[in-house]
């Protein structure tokens, strides 16, 4: 499902940590590392700098291919934090990390931040707000940086009042279709940019699922895709507990690891997970299967 690379990761530095993640292999794991006191899943566990890049180091030991830094919440009805306090909470462990042979994203829509993490050895800039900041679209141009473009609508604070579609499936493709044009009129190169559908951003129970089951559709675009599925709510309701109450986001982990396997086996690109260890592992049961499958085929 990964799709065609454009200009294809032969262009990019020799040497350079994205050439090899991006080149043909298993699915990629990243691992969630939210430096913040709010964060949905794993608020406040690691707002201290150093414990979450003890975290972090704990993530690549455990097979993460990526970690994916992030200094602001966006769950939804987060409110914004000011770009200092952003800049203080993810430094000190992308800079560390990166220093131990980690490839390190950095999760941001500020420009300044993004520019911040680069500095300090970031390979990746992971943008939650749908390509809508030309300084953040510019600095990556300039930067030559990879870059995630995820579907979204408008800020975490309100989201949920923007979760209407008419054709789920054929409305984000065509919204991602609409911001990778804009993302490629800015001067990122194609070659450069894996996509994100959004799952849980500005959408409901429904409509993730429906976007889980029709990935092909948003594969389309050409470009790899990175899903993250990890602990969020739409797992939960599947598992409300007596009475109706969706499942805690803390015993979402199995349900999790199904969305992984399911997602291995499907191609994508990678999956950005909280808990890396399982992911890993079903990623490597996914690879034998798949070997399986082809040893069996009589031609």
């Amino acid at each position: 499902m990964t799709g065609p690379d454009g200009a294809g990761p032969e262009s990019a530095p020799t040497g350079d940590a994205m050439t090899r993640l991006l080149a043909p292999g298993p699915t990629r794991v990243m691992g969630v590392v939210n430096v913040t006191p709010d964060s949905f899943s794993d608020g406040g566990t690691y707002a201290d700098p150093a414990d979450a890049a003890r975290v972090g180091l704990r993530m690549a030991a455990d097979g993460a291919d990526l970690v994916d830094v992030g200094g602001e919440s966006t769950r939804p009805g987060a409110a914004r934090v000011d770009v200092a306090e952003e800049r203080r909470r993810v430094l000190p462990v992308v800079a560390e990390l990166a220093a131990a042979g980690v490839a390190v994203s950095i999760d941001t829509t500020r420009a300044a931040v993004a520019e911040a993490a680069l500095d300090a050895g970031a390979v990746l800039v992971n943008d939650v707000s749908a390509a809508a900041q030309p300084d953040l679209l510019a600095l990556v141009a300039e930067r030559g940086a990879y870059y995630v473009l995820m579907h979204a609508r408008g800020a975490s604070v309100d989201m949920a009042k923007r979760a209407h579609y008419g054709d789920v499936v054929a409305d984000v493709v065509a919204e991602l279709t609409d911001r990778l044009a804009a993302v490629l009129d800015a001067g990122v190169r194609r070659d450069r940019v894996i996509i994100d559908p959004g799952i849980g951003f500005a959408k409901r129970y429904e409509h993730n699922w429906t976007l889980l089951a029709h990935l092909g559709a948003v594969a389309a675009l050409g470009r790899p895709l990175l899903v993250g599925t990890s602990r969020k709510s739409f797992l939960g309701a599947v598992l409300a507990e007596p009475g109706g109450a969706p499942r805690h986001v803390e015993r979402r982990e199995d349900a999790t690891q199904a969305t992984t396997t399911l997602l291995a086996y499907q191609g994508v690109w990678g999956v950005r997970v909280h808990t890396v260890r399982p992911a890993v592992d079903a990623v490597r049961v996914v690879g034998a299967w798949r070997a399986a499958e082809q040893a069996a085929r009589p031609w």
